[in-house]
């Protein structure tokens, strides 16, 4: 057999399934037997990241059907067939080492005249991961098919023999200069809940997310994402907020909780029993708390439950229409929070309309928060104000400075014009000054629910929504502020004796 011969045989013997290749096998030559053992080899490294590692580390490497997922998702962004990839999973179940070491490697094994990068929060970490894909090169380089340039080894950028192909790695916030990317690796943009919870670190994620790592890809480029959730607008929030449908987003939590899950697992299941059973997550969450364990461990920023506010004080207290018909009202207004600020998630804005009686009972009366511009906002209050017969309307300022009087009295204006109001005097406007007050205001307003003070008349689940999931520390949603403010201006100052003292937020002086 010619040398060609032998190697139109080696190809034909790859493309076959393999209960054919099994049987050529089985009849073959001792050499030639020996020589399909390499090939198998080698379509064993071929088939995905975790069996090249299974290959090179004769079988030691953890296998999962989670990490089969993320497998999965690198053939389809290698073959063309998804470009953004979102893996959001706890902590210590494998991801980084996957998707950010065995499937560049497997990447750069088949394509080798391509390009990756891998950018984390700092620097240090991605040249962790560039400094092991670089390691395992030269280890296994006889095996993989593939060697570095002599002269291009660092850790941060390395460069592979025969071609243009290599990886960069770099911190967010760095340069990526130099040549584009096939695929680039996102892994652990926020660094901690300290990061997570700064809008500027927040906003200076985002513009490199969009001004840097974009403009880098390649025409047939695609992105991974790798992250555990620490705020509903960390990068991987603000991505869902804007462009979810363009993404592949492989979401699994530590403990399953729907019935969709991506592994099929039936709620209340772990996502990595071998290691992590049902009893080592419920004494983590123990430890770490609530807002941690909702964030990292369950990918839900905002935990289901069990935040400052507790729905039964909400159920306890309700009421219905018929039984809030026959109370007399010394006061109702209609409270806004404008949508606006570094967050786009959950941007809209908050528009209730609350009340108190002569015997100091608060009462929630409608809710008509959405997603809407100032001038639709302006009218949603005032026409609230009208149907509810509102005093005033009290109107959180700080992202639209003197523009949020100005709003609603022009919105008044229009349907006075349009003969809505049918004389009524314009309620008055109250403007509050509370970028961080209100977060301080959250928790005395949840204590009038506990006490029983505040009732709901019927039922708002998106406002009652955010109330029970909110936690200290968390951005406040529209919603719930404007129902803060609403109820703040509402209660006597006694019962808010639970104010902090140490605060220069302003918004009661002069009101009362």
């Amino acid at each position: 057999m010619t040398p060609r011969d032998h190697e139109s045989v080696i190809a034909h013997y790859k493309t076959l399934p393999p209960a054919q290749r099994r049987t050529i096998a089985r009849a073959a030559s001792p050499k030639l037997r020996a020589e399909l053992v390499r090939v198998e080899r080698q379509l064993a490294m071929d088939r995905s990241p975790g069996a090249l590692a299974a290959v090179l580390t004769g079988g030691r490497e953890m296998q999962a059907p989670h990490l089969d997922l993320i497998d999965q998702a690198f053939i389809d962004m290698a073959a063309g067939r998804c470009d953004r990839v979102m893996l959001t999973m706890p902590p210590r179940h494998g991801k980084s080492r996957r998707a950010s070491r065995w499937a560049p490697l497997w990447y750069l094994r088949r394509n080798p005249g391509h390009r990756m990068m891998i950018a984390s929060y700092s620097a240090d970490l991605a040249d962790d991961h560039g400094r092991w894909i670089r390691d395992a090169i030269n280890t296994w380089g006889d095996d993989l098919g593939i060697q570095l340039k002599a002269g291009s080894q660092a850790a941060n950028r390395f460069d592979i023999v025969g071609g243009e192909g290599g990886l960069l790695a770099a911190g967010i916030g760095g340069g990526l200069t130099g040549r584009g990317a096939h695929i680039a690796i996102v892994d652990d943009p926020v660094k901690d809940m300290a990061d997570a919870d700064s809008p500027t670190m927040r906003k200076r994620a985002w513009d490199w997310w969009t001004s840097v790592l974009q403009t880098r890809l390649e025409p047939v480029g695609a992105i991974c994402l790798i992250q555990t959730r620490w705020h509903e607008d960390d990068l991987a929030g603000r991505i869902l907020a804007t462009e979810r449908d363009a993404w592949r987003v492989i979401d699994l939590p530590a403990i399953a909780d729907s019935l969709d899950d991506p592994l099929g697992r039936a709620p209340g299941e772990a996502l990595w029993p071998e290691r992590f059973d049902v009893t080592h997550h419920a004494k983590t969450r123990k430890r770490v708390g609530e807002r941690v364990w909702a964030a990292l461990y369950l990918q839900k920023p905002r935990p289901p439950e069990g935040g400052v506010w507790k729905r039964e004080w909400i159920e306890t207290a309700r009421i219905n229409a018929v039984q809030f018909s026959g109370l007399d009202m010394a006061r109702i207004v209609v409270a806004v929070d404008p949508a606006g600020g570094e967050s786009t998630v959950g941007d809209e804005t908050g528009v209730i309309g609350v009340g108190r009686d002569f015997d100091r009972q608060l009462y929630v009366l409608a809710d008509r928060s959405g997603s809407m511009g100032a001038n639709d906002w302006g009218l949603a209050a005032c026409r609230l104000a009208l149907e509810l017969k509102a005093d005033a309307i009290v109107v959180e300022k700080n992202y639209g400075g003197d523009m949020a009087r100005q709003i609603v009295t022009q919105a008044w204006e229009q349907l006075r014009r349009e003969g809505v109001t049918n004389g009524l005097l314009m309620p008055m406007i109250l403007e509050v000054t509370a970028k961080v007050g209100k977060r301080l205001r959250a928790a005395p307003v949840a204590q009038l629910y506990e006490q029983q003070l505040v009732h709901h008349v019927g039922e708002y689940p998106d406002l009652e929504g955010q109330m029970v999931t909110w936690v200290e520390g968390m951005d406040s949603p529209d919603r719930m502020d404007a129902a803060v403010h609403g109820l703040t201006e509402l209660a006597d100052p006694d019962q808010l004796d639970t104010l902090p003292t140490d605060t220069d937020d302003d918004r009661f002086d002069g009101r009362r």
